[in-house]
């Protein structure tokens, strides 16, 4: 497989060209751009031009050699949470979608655009930078008020949680609410102003004739490159308003509900990890990193290792998914205790969204901060991590301080 990475004159913005490129696909009626934004394979942004995306599995890339840095193209999707859902509910969109991708464009961590491709795909250089400074009009959407299930609702599944931890069934569970709403226009267009003005470090775009998930994660799930893999888990959480909340930061590293929590995740990762890599390699070389997000401060922690000789990605993804972070520990009692207490399935919802390039690896973002578009509606899961000293009413405030930034764009208003 040929690989080829050439740079482009222009200096037009990640989001800019997503708007352009979404506007000329429709125009001509091809399907959609696919974007990853904010830190992906050490670049600031990731476009497919057009790509189909379609309901399918995980698919599968033989790897190549590439020069450093390089993505090339690849497999653009994701995998929902109902794949691993004990109780076979099923969101609004495909529980797996993915399409690939032969050429790119890439952004370098330095801001240089280039057009890479596999195999000689794609347009020529002076085709796509005359595209990009191509005038198009500036797509738009509307988005009514998203609403809420009634608080009580959430406070009492968290009770019936705190209830199974005291019981001794398991030490963590994440539990969540789902906030729905109408939308009409262009998904491409919310998320274009979405990664302007949260500046998301996980963000993906994915869009098709089944619908369009757009989301704004902070959150790493899985980087594999060569035979390494990461994943950094975020566990705990307090509002970042203003400035008034800047001592939240110091606050956060305190607090002993949060601190337990993250660590507990951060052991559930590693123990996931030890599943499929080698003996001894599985270290944490980042314990209880305090980080800004949209909204929120959050507490994560980096877990590594390396991978057995000839395991695959479909089996790392078999040891780890869905993502401990938004499940709980002990897992599979998580799950349980999770379908059991939640009204309705989560969808895409904490499952995964990403690239896996036969270049340069697998990255995944575990699927916060992330709205679900279907047939005139729109879906946002907000949910936090149970421990047996959590407090019903501060755990559904936090939903709302994950949720307010996300509502506060739908609305047009300026973050």
């Amino acid at each position: 497989m040929r690989v080829t990475s050439r740079p482009l004159r222009t200096d037009v913005t990640p989001s800019r060209a997503l708007s352009v490129l979404a506007a000329h696909a429709a125009s001509r009626g091809l399907p959609p751009p696919a974007m990853l934004s904010g830190d992906w394979f050490g670049s600031q942004a990731v476009i497919a031009p057009s790509l189909t995306v379609s309901p399918r599995g995980f698919p599968a890339a033989a790897e190549v050699d590439g020069p450093p840095g390089v993505i090339g193209g690849g497999w653009f999707g994701y995998l929902s949470y109902d794949l691993a859902d004990p109780s076979r509910r099923t969101g609004s969109l495909p529980a797996a979608a993915w399409g690939w991708a032969d050429h790119v464009l890439r952004w370098s961590a330095s801001g240089e655009c280039h057009l890479e491709s596999l195999d000689g795909g794609g347009p020529s250089v002076s085709t796509m930078e005359s595209l990009l400074t191509s005038p198009s009009p500036s797509p738009a959407w509307t988005a009514g008020p998203l609403r809420r299930p009634l608080p009580s609702e959430h406070r009492d599944a968290v009770k019936a949680c705190v209830h199974a931890i005291e019981a001794g069934e398991l030490f963590q569970a994440n539990i969540c609410s789902r906030f729905t709403g109408s939308f009409a226009g262009s998904p491409a267009a919310l998320f274009a102003s979405g990664v302007s003005s949260l500046a998301p470090r996980r963000a993906a775009f994915l869009s098709g004739s089944w619908g369009s998930v757009v989301s704004f994660s902070p959150e790493l799930f899985l980087a594999r490159h060569g035979r390494s893999v990461r994943s950094t888990p975020i566990k705990g959480t307090l509002p970042r308003r203003g400035p008034a909340d800047d001592g939240n930061a110091r606050l956060l590293r305190q607090s002993t509900k949060d601190v337990a929590e993250n660590v507990m995740i951060t052991d559930l990762v590693r123990n996931d990890l030890g599943r499929v890599c080698e003996v001894g390699s599985v270290t944490v070389p980042s314990l209880l990193r305090v980080r800004p997000a949209p909204g929120v401060w959050h507490l994560d922690s980096t877990v590594t290792g390396v991978l057995r000789p000839a395991v695959s990605d479909a089996e790392l993804l078999d040891a780890t998914f869905p993502p401990g972070s938004v499940t709980g520990a002990p897992k599979i009692r998580a799950l349980d205790l999770i379908a059991t207490l939640e009204p309705c399935g989560r969808g895409v919802y904490t499952g995964a969204i990403g690239l896996l390039s036969p270049v340069a690896g697998l990255e995944l973002n575990v699927a916060i901060r992330t709205f679900e578009i279907a047939a005139g509606s729109i879906a946002l899961g907000v949910g936090g991590g149970i421990t047996a000293d959590s407090d019903p009413e501060a755990e559904w405030q936090e939903c709302l301080h994950k949720a307010a930034p996300l509502e506060r764009l739908l609305a047009g208003v300026e973050q």
